[in-house]
């Protein structure tokens, strides 16, 4: 059974794993390649009317649909039925695309597509295209698509004709079977999946007026044309159309799937009003406790999170950490910077013990690391902790958010990069946090410790400590070796006094250089007394 996500939600989820499908049409399709004929999907084969309704397509027909698009009215896009969208998950969840239906999946080509149908959470329809040899083919939702539990739902499937999201496979754990690695659905999210890894944290196309008085848009992907590639791509090509009240947008992601997966994603915009607050390749996230943040409740388990902290490669070269937090109340968290390098929001600890969790298997959650291919300027990263009781909500969100905003008819362009890691990139062989942690109660102040790994031995009496807090003081600081993680163990104490919030920065520093990240944490009175 498929276990469906909610896009604001974190539940554990095992992608689909599809080994070749044997049917008729399989048979059909390697006959077809063999004798060099267009491999078609039953849904827009080869005497299917869609094939004549085949159109010339590039990126810029995605481009110049955003622009036109623009210039007209929002209008909402059409919703599956009520009946569909009444569903309980246990229901939608035995609603199974058939494998022996899968796009490509007896073909040459080492990827394939399935397909989500509409209905519970996923209630706006959208349209899906395959191209193949420059030709855009529509699909339509047939009564062979999905296998459902009763005769009802398939009959009001057939009825809507459309789905509600796109799923790629692609052999990235075994030569044999075809693993899901990427899918889009609900909204403008999408996931992506490295070897060995299972969903966790989301990306976005687009993130508008979060945390915002009058309220979040949602930006909706309406419509997909996925580029069939050929037998000896390790990659594809997928295209988006993005509509919202304040803007289109036309996105291509160029998906190169293994270990690590990467997305390098094209965009450009165009805003139907002046958009003050808009994010540039948001991350959503969940992180309930673990580290500085102790759990509400017995547990059995040390900690519960898709992400444990915040990484920023800023323009100047500095980097900072930032340890995720589970706040009392709603924390936003802005640094300023101009050509950000990257950031993303990352899974640091890689084995069980950590977690102990049999099913979640949070070991196994994704980081993501954006990497911008331009110049961004100037701008800020925001962070958003959310209060959260429970590891279903999403409870964490970051983004890159332009100086000045976007303005109403002037498009706007950027790409980046997304790596499915499972740590930031190039800091496996370099000094990094790979703990944050309450200190023992002092008669005196606040202790925090801070874990640094590969940090030398011989190397640690020549280690400054750089400890500042924006309100209060720090009382004393002192590293101390730590062979077991072969690195560094710093603790510092810290007195804020009257005060109710205060930021800690701590920084290492060998011949008055970085040794390892900056580490950045804000203190306060209602999280930790």
């Amino acid at each position: 059974m498929l276990q469906h996500v909610k896009f604001n939600d974190f539940v554990p989820v095992t992608p689909q794993k599809m080994t070749q499908p044997r049917s008729k049409f399989v048979l059909g399709s390697m006959l077809a390649c063999m004798l060099g004929i267009s491999s078609l999907h039953p849904a827009y084969g080869a005497d299917s009317s869609q094939e004549k309704n085949a159109k010339t397509f590039t990126h810029e027909t995605v481009v110049e649909l955003a622009q036109k698009l623009a210039q007209k009215p929002f209008k909402e896009a059409r919703k599956a039925p009520k009946e569909l969208i009444d569903l309980d998950y246990a229901t939608y969840g035995k609603i199974n695309y058939q494998e022996n239906a899968a796009i490509w999946g007896g073909t040459p080509t080492k990827f394939s597509v399935q397909l989500f149908a509409p209905g519970f959470l996923y209630k706006n329809l959208v349209d899906i295209d395959v191209v193949e040899n420059s030709q855009a083919i529509p699909i339509e939702l047939t009564e062979s698509s999905f296998s459902v539990p009763n005769g009802i739902i398939e009959k009001l499937l057939t009825q809507v004709g459309q789905y509600a999201g796109v799923r790629l496979h692609y052999p990235i754990n075994d030569d044999e079977v075809k693993d899901e690695f990427i899918m889009f659905q609900g909204a403008s999210y999408f996931r992506a999946l490295s070897k060995g890894q299972t969903y966790g944290l989301s990306n976005r196309g687009l993130a508008i007026d979060v945390a915002q008085p009058k309220g979040e848009e949602y930006p909706l992907f309406k419509r997909f044309w996925v580029e069939r590639p050929s037998k000896y791509q390790t990659a594809i090509v997928v295209h988006a159309l993005l509509d919202s009240q304040s803007v289109t947008g036309a996105y291509r992601f160029g998906i190169y799937p293994g270990a690590p997966t990467r997305v390098d994603v094209d965009v450009t915009l165009f805003p139907r009003r002046d958009i003050t607050h808009v994010g540039l390749a948001p991350l959503t996230s969940m992180f309930l406790y673990g580290g500085l943040d102790t759990p509400d409740k017995p547990d059995y388990r040390p900690a519960v999170h898709n992400s444990e902290g915040l990484q920023i490669d800023r323009g100047n070269g500095e980097r900072l950490w930032r340890p995720l937090n589970n706040p009392n109340k709603l924390q936003i968290s802005a640094f300023g910077d101009e050509d950000i390098k990257g950031f993303g929001l990352i899974q640091r600890h890689r084995n069980f013990d950590y977690y102990q969790d049999l099913t979640a298997n949070y070991q196994q959650r994704p980081s993501a690391w954006i990497e911008p291919l331009n110049d961004w300027g100037k701008g800020q990263l925001v962070l958003l902790e959310i209060p959260s009781s429970a590891e279903t909500n999403d409870n964490i969100v970051t983004y890159w958010e332009p100086q000045g905003g976007l303005k109403q008819s002037v498009p706007y362009h950027y790409s980046y990069r997304i790596t499915a890691s499972n740590d930031s990139p190039s800091a496996a062989t370099k000094a990094r946090v790979i703990r944050s942690s309450k200190g023992q109660k002092q008669s005196k102040g606040k202790e925090l410790l801070i874990d640094y790994s590969n940090i030398k031995p011989q190397d640690i009496e020549k280690i400054a400590i750089d400890a500042s807090i924006s309100k209060g003081k720090i009382l004393s600081s002192r590293i101390v070796a730590h062979p077991d993680i072969n690195g560094a163990r710093v603790f510092v104490t810290f007195e804020p006094e009257s005060t109710n919030v205060a930021e800690l920065r701590i920084q290492l520093r060998k011949d008055e250089k970085p040794v390892a990240a900056t580490w950045l944490y804000r203190w306060n009175s209602d999280d930790w007394p």
